[in-house]
């Protein structure tokens, strides 16, 4: 199974987007038709990755869009770069998420007390390839960290992606502990202060910021899977969700080809990328 993507407007702008095909070029949504599962009798799933390693811009599936393209985020009518917080240069991971995937805002989780963030569940690959935007990957369970954002649960899970040369080698977070020593730490420090150059306060963690293994990571993505199926199937209150997909069959939200493509269509020209501002370069030492 193969994915491919298609730009459209242009780069480091409010208009630029990212759209998918699937092996057939038929258009497809990255949070509702590219299978969760890579194979699942093994729990391999699928990765979107959104942000690659040592970049800023934050790139995320438009869980508000139709077809939900890859956008960079923003604020205050500004586009969002992560700040580097000293000794961090962007994200220090292939940060992306698993499709099929919803952290439900309605469901309070018994393990953090807090609710979903209304978002597919994310993952930061910790192989040694930087990957492209928008690539699709396989990746490995490993652990995951219960952030909690904004008084919401955002679980981070922690995986490897398959092809890495060195996959063998890690089937759970101590795994990642014994053979990249420093790097949950570091993975821990990323997420309690990025937005603190934003003027917000640390993130709290859950579980006091102790990672969880493979086991409880993976029955929690699959958690977030069912809720995804009621949010497809119209059986719990999308909210401004956009279901709309191509590939679901028992969805209410299933569109045909043609309407796909008139999305994309829409959308702005693919054209020449504007500059990052040089303000992404800029370190902050707190």
């Amino acid at each position: 199974m193969s994915f491919s993507i298609e730009e459209r407007g242009r780069e480091n702008t409010p208009d630029y987007r990212v759209y998918f095909k699937n092996s057939e070029g038929k258009y497809i949504s990255p949070f509702h038709d590219i299978p969760i599962y890579a194979d699942e009798a093994e729990n391999i799933f699928h990765a979107v990755v959104e942000v690659p390693r040592w970049t800023n811009a934050k790139m995320e599936i438009a869980t508000k869009d139709a077809l939900n393209p890859l956008i960079q985020d923003v604020k205050k009518g500004n586009l969002r770069y992560v700040a580097n917080v000293f000794p961090h240069k962007g994200y220090i991971w292939n940060y992306g998420a698993i499709p099929q995937t919803w952290e439900d805002p309605g469901h309070k989780d018994a393990d953090t007390g807090c609710c979903g963030d209304n978002d597919p569940i994310d993952v930061c690959d910790i192989g040694n390839k930087v990957c492209s935007r928008g690539e699709v990957i396989r990746v490995k369970v490993l652990g995951t960290l219960a952030l909690i954002d904004e008084g919401e649960t955002d679980w981070k899970v922690i995986v490897i992606n398959t092809e890495d040369p060195e996959a063998a080698d890690f089937n759970s977070i101590d795994d990642v502990r014994r053979l990249k020593p420093g790097y949950l730490e570091a993975t821990f420090d990323w997420f309690r202060r990025y937005k603190v150059p934003d003027g917000k306060p640390e993130n709290q963690f859950a579980f006091n910021g102790e990672f969880k293994d493979r086991d409880f990571a993976i029955e929690t993505v699959k958690s977030t899977h069912e809720f995804w199926k009621a949010l497809v199937a119209k059986k719990t209150d999308a909210g401004g969700l956009n279901c709309m997909n191509t590939c679901v069959l028992d969805s209410p939200f299933l569109c045909s080809g043609g309407d796909a493509k008139a999305v994309v269509d829409a959308a702005a020209a693919f054209g020449a990328e504007e500059c990052i501002p040089s303000s992404a370069d800029k370190s902050f030492f707190l």
